[in-house]
């Protein structure tokens, strides 16, 4: 994603207002396998990322890691160390920056997944459908992210 402009946003954008309710209770996602290099960085970034985000409270899913984060039941799940998206090869990736951490936006129809983009880990974010046009969750993960996964650049 070299000479790729990123929209700016400031810590709320494109607000929707979230549906009442969580989904499933028994969210499950895949851990990441990073390098040990990156694991020292990922779980850095774990100790640092807030207990609510976007008005949802923190519940990691299943299995517990350090590689992985959660806010809402599932509504918002982080995983750190996930290998470099085959997205970002495509010189008509789509991307916004958040408080100072660019990320590329996948549209999905399950809900938006962020990459960031330019750190020395990918971090990835993955959101439900209500929060398609709501970036807001990114800006409250924006200073753990800068705090412990350095620049590439």
């Amino acid at each position: 994603m070299s000479g790729r402009s990123f929209a700016r946003l400031p810590a709320v954008a494109f607000f929707l207002p979230a549906a009442a309710g969580c989904s499933s209770t028994d969210t499950s996602v895949a851990v990441p396998a990073p390098s040990k290099e990156e694991a020292v960085l990922c779980r850095a970034l774990h100790k640092e990322l807030p207990t609510t985000l976007a008005d949802l409270d923190r519940s990691d899913p299943e299995p517990r890691s350090e590689l992985t984060a959660g806010w809402g039941d599932g509504a918002i799940v982080l995983r750190c160390g996930v290998p470099r998206p085959a997205g970002m090869d495509n010189a008509q990736a789509q991307g916004v920056e958040a408080n100072g951490v660019n990320w590329m936006l996948e549209e999905r129809d399950s809900g938006p997944r962020f990459t960031t983009t330019y750190r020395r880990t990918y971090v990835e974010v993955t959101m439900s459908t209500r929060y398609t046009h709501d970036s807001t969750p990114l800006a409250g993960l924006a200073e753990a992210v800068e705090k412990t996964v350095p620049s590439s650049l």
